[in-house]
Protein backbone atom coordinates (compact mmCIF):
# COMPACT_ATOMS: atom_id res chain seq x y z
CA UNK A 1 0.00 0.00 0.00
CA UNK A 2 1.22 3.49 -0.80
CA UNK A 3 1.67 5.99 1.99
CA UNK A 4 1.44 9.77 1.53
CA UNK A 5 5.11 10.11 0.57
CA UNK A 6 4.85 7.27 -1.97
CA UNK A 7 1.83 8.95 -3.54
CA UNK A 8 3.70 12.27 -3.76
CA UNK A 9 6.71 10.58 -5.37
CA UNK A 10 4.54 8.71 -7.88
CA UNK A 11 2.81 11.98 -8.80
CA UNK A 12 6.23 13.49 -9.53
CA UNK A 13 7.46 10.47 -11.50
CA UNK A 14 4.40 10.22 -13.71
CA UNK A 15 5.06 13.68 -15.16
CA UNK A 16 8.13 15.22 -16.68
CA UNK A 17 11.32 14.59 -14.70
CA UNK A 18 13.05 17.90 -13.87
CA UNK A 19 15.67 18.91 -16.41
CA UNK A 20 18.57 19.53 -14.08
CA UNK A 21 21.73 17.66 -13.05
CA UNK A 22 20.06 16.22 -9.90
CA UNK A 23 16.42 15.55 -10.79
CA UNK A 24 15.75 13.35 -7.76
CA UNK A 25 17.05 16.06 -5.45
CA UNK A 26 14.52 18.44 -7.01
CA UNK A 27 11.75 15.86 -6.64
CA UNK A 28 12.79 15.33 -3.00
CA UNK A 29 12.48 19.04 -2.28
CA UNK A 30 9.03 19.09 -3.88
CA UNK A 31 7.76 16.18 -1.76
CA UNK A 32 9.45 17.18 1.50
CA UNK A 33 11.94 14.31 1.73
CA UNK A 34 15.66 13.77 1.33
CA UNK A 35 17.17 12.81 -2.00
CA UNK A 36 18.38 9.54 -0.43
CA UNK A 37 14.87 8.71 0.78
CA UNK A 38 13.34 9.39 -2.63
CA UNK A 39 16.01 7.31 -4.39
CA UNK A 40 15.52 4.50 -1.88
CA UNK A 41 11.79 4.44 -2.45
CA UNK A 42 12.16 4.59 -6.23
CA UNK A 43 14.62 1.68 -6.01
CA UNK A 44 12.09 -0.25 -3.91
CA UNK A 45 9.36 0.37 -6.52
CA UNK A 46 11.65 -1.13 -9.14
CA UNK A 47 12.59 -4.11 -6.94
CA UNK A 48 8.90 -4.83 -6.27
CA UNK A 49 8.09 -4.66 -9.98
CA UNK A 50 5.96 -1.52 -9.61
CA UNK A 51 8.29 0.57 -11.74
CA UNK A 52 9.62 -0.77 -14.99
CA UNK A 53 11.77 2.14 -16.10
CA UNK A 54 12.46 5.85 -15.89
CA UNK A 55 13.03 7.15 -19.39
CA UNK A 56 13.17 10.20 -21.57
CA UNK A 57 10.36 10.80 -24.05
CA UNK A 58 11.46 12.12 -27.40
CA UNK A 59 8.88 14.30 -29.07
CA UNK A 60 9.98 13.07 -32.47
CA UNK A 61 8.15 15.60 -34.61
CA UNK A 62 9.45 18.51 -32.52
CA UNK A 63 12.95 17.01 -32.81
CA UNK A 64 12.70 17.06 -36.59
CA UNK A 65 11.83 13.44 -37.37
CA UNK A 66 9.16 13.63 -40.05
CA UNK A 67 8.92 9.92 -40.69
CA UNK A 68 7.14 7.96 -37.97
CA UNK A 69 5.45 4.64 -38.55
CA UNK A 70 3.97 1.79 -36.61
CA UNK A 71 5.10 -1.28 -38.48
CA UNK A 72 2.96 -4.30 -37.69
CA UNK A 73 4.31 -7.78 -38.31
CA UNK A 74 2.79 -11.23 -38.80
CA UNK A 75 5.32 -13.33 -36.91
CA UNK A 76 4.90 -17.08 -36.33
CA UNK A 77 4.33 -17.63 -32.58
CA UNK A 78 7.49 -19.71 -32.19
CA UNK A 79 9.59 -16.88 -33.69
CA UNK A 80 8.19 -13.90 -31.74
CA UNK A 81 10.92 -13.85 -29.09
CA UNK A 82 13.75 -14.00 -31.63
CA UNK A 83 12.04 -11.46 -33.90
CA UNK A 84 11.57 -9.03 -31.02
CA UNK A 85 15.18 -9.28 -29.93
CA UNK A 86 16.44 -8.62 -33.47
CA UNK A 87 13.99 -5.78 -34.24
CA UNK A 88 14.82 -4.09 -30.93
CA UNK A 89 18.49 -3.79 -31.97
CA UNK A 90 17.62 -1.25 -34.67
CA UNK A 91 18.26 2.26 -33.32
CA UNK A 92 15.30 3.63 -35.29
CA UNK A 93 12.93 1.34 -33.34
CA UNK A 94 11.72 2.95 -30.12
CA UNK A 95 8.97 0.50 -29.19
CA UNK A 96 8.71 -3.21 -29.91
CA UNK A 97 6.01 -5.38 -28.39
CA UNK A 98 3.73 -8.35 -28.93
CA UNK A 99 -0.05 -8.01 -29.04
CA UNK A 100 -2.91 -10.45 -29.41
CA UNK A 101 -4.02 -11.21 -32.96
CA UNK A 102 -7.47 -9.90 -33.90
CA UNK A 103 -9.90 -11.75 -36.19
CA UNK A 104 -9.45 -9.37 -39.15
CA UNK A 105 -5.95 -8.13 -38.28
CA UNK A 106 -3.39 -10.98 -38.15
CA UNK A 107 -0.42 -8.89 -36.96
CA UNK A 108 1.06 -9.81 -33.58
CA UNK A 109 4.28 -7.76 -33.25
CA UNK A 110 4.38 -3.96 -33.37
CA UNK A 111 7.44 -1.77 -33.87
CA UNK A 112 7.47 2.03 -33.76
CA UNK A 113 9.99 3.29 -36.28
CA UNK A 114 11.32 6.86 -36.64
CA UNK A 115 13.27 8.37 -39.50
CA UNK A 116 13.84 11.47 -41.55
CA UNK A 117 10.86 10.68 -43.78
CA UNK A 118 8.41 7.90 -44.64
CA UNK A 119 10.86 6.27 -47.06
CA UNK A 120 13.49 6.06 -44.30
CA UNK A 121 10.95 4.21 -42.15
CA UNK A 122 10.17 1.86 -45.05
CA UNK A 123 13.92 1.17 -45.43
CA UNK A 124 14.11 0.20 -41.76
CA UNK A 125 11.12 -2.12 -42.18
CA UNK A 126 12.82 -3.78 -45.16
CA UNK A 127 16.04 -4.17 -43.15
CA UNK A 128 14.16 -5.73 -40.21
CA UNK A 129 12.42 -8.07 -42.64
CA UNK A 130 15.76 -9.11 -44.16
CA UNK A 131 17.34 -9.61 -40.72
CA UNK A 132 14.48 -11.69 -39.37
CA UNK A 133 13.09 -13.46 -42.42
CA UNK A 134 9.61 -12.14 -41.61
CA UNK A 135 8.12 -10.75 -44.82
CA UNK A 136 4.49 -10.14 -43.86
CA UNK A 137 4.17 -6.63 -42.48
CA UNK A 138 2.21 -3.43 -42.89
CA UNK A 139 3.54 0.11 -42.48
CA UNK A 140 1.13 2.51 -40.78
CA UNK A 141 2.68 5.96 -41.22
CA UNK A 142 1.86 8.72 -38.77
CA UNK A 143 0.05 11.70 -40.21
CA UNK A 144 -0.38 13.89 -37.14
CA UNK A 145 0.52 13.57 -33.45
CA UNK A 146 -2.41 14.50 -31.21
CA UNK A 147 -1.20 13.47 -27.78
CA UNK A 148 1.91 12.04 -26.19
CA UNK A 149 2.01 11.90 -22.42
CA UNK A 150 3.11 9.65 -19.62
CA UNK A 151 0.56 7.51 -17.83
CA UNK A 152 -1.23 9.29 -14.98
CA UNK A 153 -1.92 7.00 -12.03
CA UNK A 154 -2.48 9.63 -9.37
CA UNK A 155 -4.21 12.79 -10.66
Amino acid sequence: MLDALDRAIVKELQGDIPLDPYPFRTIASRVGASEAEVLGRVRSYWERGWLRRVAAVLYHQAAGYRGNAMVVWKVPPDQVERFGRVAATFPQVTHCYERAVLPDFPYNVYTMVHGDDDEACAEVARAISAATGVSEYLILSSVKEYKKTSACYIP
